[in-house]
């Protein structure tokens, strides 16, 4: 099973490393667009990986990312997109 939690939050992670940007400086950042965050809830929030979309548009907005890949998640996109054959004999019994 896919845990997306993990999956965002390794990519959020991955674009402030890229740019060695410190949650701290996130928090100065955020304030800038009027998102007021502590360093402690930025911690908590990126370290459990659920947090809103706003917040990780916010995030990737500041430091400068207007692109990001996501093709390795294609394969598992392409899994949750097929029918299960469960689905499939509800449909047929109805």
């Amino acid at each position: 099973m896919v845990n997306w939690n993990d999956k965002v939050k390794r990519l959020l992670k991955s674009e402030l490393v890229k740019r060695g940007i410190t949650n701290s400086e996130l928090v100065l950042m955020l304030k800038e667009i009027d998102v007021e965050e502590t360093k402690a809830s930025i911690d908590s929030k990126i370290s459990r990986g659920s947090f809103s979309a706003s917040f990780f548009f916010q995030c990737l907005s500041v430091i400068g990312c207007s692109k990001i890949e996501i093709e390795e998640y294609e394969s598992s996109l392409l899994l949750v997109a097929e029918p299960s054959s469960e689905y499939k004999i509800l449909k047929d019994e109805k």
